[in-house]
């Protein structure tokens, strides 16, 4: 399939502009479908994010249904049963660090104000680990989203196609905000990678990028209220004249 390519001069900035500024990580969906063809016209549009050499590293994997249900229902008992038996977490490990290994500042005072505020918003201290539980696996439960995406990269591949993926998600996210639905990119998953990878049928060579719920955003929701600061421009970036 060929996609057409608007000329410069058609685009509506306002409306890109909208797009992007309008995504959010949302934690709670409807039940609302949203169709094949709806999912592949995203997944289309997003192809033609950037990556060097034209290399493509992206490859999506589209849980709906039983599929999706079904490995909801695995990592969610391998969830609890590590909250049970924590030292079951040595089994479930990420292929590749995400996070730092030290977190220095100014990162480490971004994140605690970014959990500090939702799980303020909903009302879990730190001593309320049940509800701290139950929120943490709604992720495992793609906040009820009736569309899970699965995203994984050949590990041939260097981190430089990390770079491109990146942009591959992000033009998910803002083609999903341009048809009326929400996203949330989950890197959640990624520590499940030994259960997840066998589910969708990945080869032995497919490393897991991370997941992302999409489907249309609860409203009434408290948690969709949520939104996170971002610093100004003139704070990262240096003019030279």
């Amino acid at each position: 399939m060929t996609t057409s390519i608007p000329n410069a001069s058609t685009v509506d900035a306002a409306a890109v502009d909208a797009a992007i500024t309008s995504r959010m990580s949302t934690r709670a969906f409807t039940q609302a479908p949203v169709s094949r063809e709806t999912i592949t016209d995203i997944l289309q549009v997003a192809s033609r994010a950037a990556s060097g050499t034209n290399t493509q590293p992206w490859r999506a994997y589209v849980l709906l249904g039983a599929s999706r249900d079904t490995l909801v229902a695995k990592v969610c008992a391998v969830h609890d049963a590590i909250r049970a038996n924590p030292t079951l977490a040595a089994d479930y490990r990420e292929e590749y660090a995400y996070y730092p290994e030290k977190w220095v500042s100014p990162y480490i005072d971004r994140r605690r104000e970014n959990g500090w505020g939702l799980y303020g918003l909903l009302d879990i201290g730190k001593a309320d680990k049940d509800k701290m539980h139950a929120q943490h696996q709604r992720n495992y439960r793609f906040f009820d989203a009736p569309v899970g995406l699965m995203f994984t990269i050949d590990r041939v591949l260097n981190s430089g196609s990390m770079v491109d993926y990146g942009m591959f998600l992000q033009s998910i996210m803002v083609a999903a905000r341009g048809r009326g639905l929400h996203t949330c990119p989950q890197a959640a998953w990624n520590g499940f990678s030994k259960i997840i990878l066998p589910h969708i049928g990945a080869g032995p060579g497919e490393m897991l990028v991370c997941g992302m719920a999409l489907g249309f955003a609860d409203e009434r929701a408290l948690v969709n209220t949520f939104h996170t600061p971002r610093v100004p421009v003139a704070d990262f970036t240096h003019w030279l004249d």
